[in-house]
């Protein structure tokens, strides 16, 4: 009989001993289909079993269980929709990988994206590609003439976009082959057709360097302090003050009242500012990559400046999540803030030396 997963007690959705028990069951011996091992995962982590000991159990490591479970939610959400039996089948076969790609989509570009790539018998690479050219696709404020919404027309416009730029008739030709290969509508063909006696080549702009920064200096450490007020003051007045929670990377303080602060340097870039507000995220979220490995990064945006340039990056809003973007042109959409700075976690190697007094031999 399988041993009963141990670890972490479980505190989420009721699961049985037995029932728990079966999963494993089902996961170390690979049965079901893999939509199966995903929905089994998701219940054992909801029960509150680490994703450790489900491998010790099983033999899916963490990073499988995650896609796994993200790649059943994408399968189901495909359900939903009401995708065709062909559809249904070509992915219950092993392709998490490619259904793992489509999870940032909508459920109608999900259904869209894996119809083309069931066609297209599209790798994950493929459909990484396929995924970014739609989310790009998407941000367009009207659609481009003779293209339509489906995702082999967003492809084929990427595609016909950068064909216009290259001066190389191989790159050229290469990029045109791709887009009538994607090209779904017969305007989306037409456009890129007339790339074959059309040689003339559109300069493009190039996006600018993101503005990064990264705290090296010991002096550029800064810290909040909480302020009790300006005096006469009371005794009241000073055990009224909260003791402020730091949290790294940026020493960021949680607001007792909601919100949280987290202290920047006076560069001059920020002393400027009229309005600065700072969102967290992935430096992989950026709209350029930035070198180095993946690092939570402090993104600062002044909300006073919302007068487009080519030279800056901004805030917009798209669907009503905030993203960051560059525009070569004035945009439709209307700009919530300019981008000021990235600033990448300290890295100072040993902090809490510059908390000791400095020694000296005699």
């Amino acid at each position: 009989m399988t041993q009963k997963p141990q670890g972490i007690a479980p505190t989420g959705a009721e699961l049985s001993e037995e029932d728990a028990s079966k999963l494993v069951q089902m996961l170390l011996r690979k049965e079901g289909t893999w939509v199966d091992w995903g929905r089994a995962c998701q219940q054992l982590q909801k029960a509150g079993y680490g994703t450790q000991t489900i491998f010790e159990q099983t033999g899916f490591q963490g990073s499988q269980q995650n896609q796994t479970i993200v790649a059943a939610q994408v399968y189901e959400s495909l359900l939903e929709v009401g995708v065709s039996e062909k559809v249904q089948g070509y992915f219950s076969g092993p392709r998490s990988d490619i259904l793992y790609e489509f999870r940032i989509l909508s459920q109608a570009d999900r259904a869209a994206a894996a119809e083309l790539a069931m066609e297209r018998r599209l790798d994950v690479d493929e459909a990484h590609q396929v995924v970014k050219a739609i989310k790009n696709f998407a941000r367009l404020s009207q659609l481009p003439q003779g293209f339509s919404k489906h995702p082999g027309d967003a492809v084929a416009y990427e595609c016909w976009q950068a064909a216009r730029k290259k001066k190389d008739l191989q790159d050229r030709s290469r990029l045109i082959a791709r887009g009538l290969k994607f090209a779904s509508s017969q305007g989306a063909r037409e456009q890129i057709e007339l790339l074959l006696s059309d040689f003339t080549v559109v300069p493009s702009k190039t996006a600018p360097m993101l503005p990064v920064y990264r705290i090296e200096l010991e002096e550029e450490l800064p810290r909040i302090i909480p302020v009790v007020g300006r005096l006469p003051l009371t005794v009241d007045d000073l055990q009224a003050v909260p003791i402020l929670d730091e949290t790294d990377p940026f020493r960021m303080v949680t607001l007792s009242g909601g919100g949280a602060m987290a202290p920047v340097p006076g560069w001059q870039v920020v002393l400027k500012a009229e309005d600065p507000v700072g969102i967290l995220c992935q430096s992989d979220r950026l709209p350029k990559a930035l070198s180095g490995k993946t690092e939570e990064v402090l993104v600062l945006i002044d909300r006073r400046e919302r007068e487009w340039d080519d030279s800056s990056y901004f805030l917009v809003g798209r669907e009503n999540n905030l993203e960051f973007q560059w525009f070569a042109e004035a945009p439709d959409t209307p700009i919530l803030g300019k981008l000021l700075l990235v600033m990448r976690p300290k890295k100072i190697f040993d902090e809490n030396a510059i908390l000791q007094p400095w020694q000296m031999d005699d």
